[in-house]
């Protein structure tokens, strides 16, 4: 996929599918391409596999080949698919050169979580491995303390597709915008729903999802408003779904992927518990407050509470 295209794609919602486990706590590749498959078919517009809410740093290397496998045979084609990838620079590189040759669109590098990175490093790390990658590179900017200068130097790069932007530093992003080559890599904001109006009036353009894996046209109306320009009206859908983002923030964000994993069960697809040291289960009173929300999004029609059989047979 040529980059201009992926920057197209970048400015929609990148939507972040969970991984299924089965009752041995392995990946079950057939269940995480329907998850993938829901996804698409509800017409996210970026797909990311193994992402930070497919618990990337909980699974091997090879168990995210599996999962970026799953993901591209779970969309069919409906979509781009980004393949997470990170660890190591060399392991990094692997990952790349794997996920492009099993048809992965383009990649997206999780930022190195080294306790002794320097924020110049690892920008070069992003860069480096866009200079070995042989498709569009995402990179995946989550800490503070880097400058303007590092930030252009990461948009202006050729094969860099786009930046994730999950601080909320916005200042910097403000700044670094309008710096940055306009025809380069493509703002997006890297902190979900919540943040998008915010992002976006900064600038920013397209942002990522969780939700999606249970309620994508909560996302995609949120989008289609801040594509409009109407922020009064994003506004208010960023409020209906703030209980779901709330709980998910618990235990210091320990709760995030469980709140979408229990969501995900509970609209019909069984994805096992969350690897440690993620939470792996909701409370029993966690679990009722969201399938009380669960239940007035589907009396509303937000969600399908049960498998999309056609996403099913797409996946296979």
């Amino acid at each position: 996929m040529s980059i201009a295209i992926m920057r197209k794609a970048l400015t929609g919602v990148s939507g972040v599918p969970v991984t299924a486990y089965n009752g041995k706590g392995e990946v079950e590749p057939r269940v995480t391409a329907k998850v993938y498959a829901r996804v698409a078919a509800a017409g996210i517009h970026n797909i990311v596999a193994a992402g930070n809410t497919g618990e990337f740093y909980a699974l091997t290397p090879q168990e995210i080949r599996i999962v970026h496998e799953a993901a591209v045979s779970g969309v069919g084609g409906r979509a781009p698919v980004t393949a997470a990838i990170g660890r190591s620079l060399r392991e990094a590189i692997g990952m790349a050169r794997d996920a492009a040759a099993i048809g992965a669109s383009a990649v997206m590098s999780h930022q190195p979580v080294d306790p002794f990175a320097a924020p110049s490093a690892q920008i070069g790390y992003f860069c480096n491995l866009a200079d070995a990658s042989t498709v569009p590179l995402v990179a995946y900017v989550r800490a503070e303390g880097f400058g303007v200068e590092d930030i252009v130097r990461l948009a202006n790069h050729g094969n860099i597709a786009g930046i994730k932007f999950a601080t909320t530093d916005l200042m910097l992003l403000s700044r670094a915008i309008p710096a940055a080559d306009p025809a380069g890599a493509l703002f997006v904001c890297g902190l979900a729903e919540s943040w998008a109006p915010t992002f976006t009036a900064a600038g920013a353009r397209g942002f990522t999802s969780g939700l999606v894996n249970v309620a994508p046209k909560l996302s995609l109306a949120v989008h289609e408003a801040l594509e409009k320009g109407d922020f009064g009206a994003a506004r208010a859908i960023v409020n209906k779904l703030e209980p779901f983002e709330r709980m998910r923030t618990k235990f210091r964000n320990g709760a995030n992927v469980t709140v979408v994993k229990e969501a995900v069960t509970y609209s019909g697809l069984d994805v096992g518990p969350v690897r440690v040291p993620g939470l792996p289960r909701l409370d029993a009173h966690d679990r009722e407050e969201l399938h009380r929300l669960l239940q007035a999004w589907q009396a509303g029609g937000d969600i399908q509470v049960q498998a999309d059989e056609e996403s099913i047979k797409a996946a296979g």
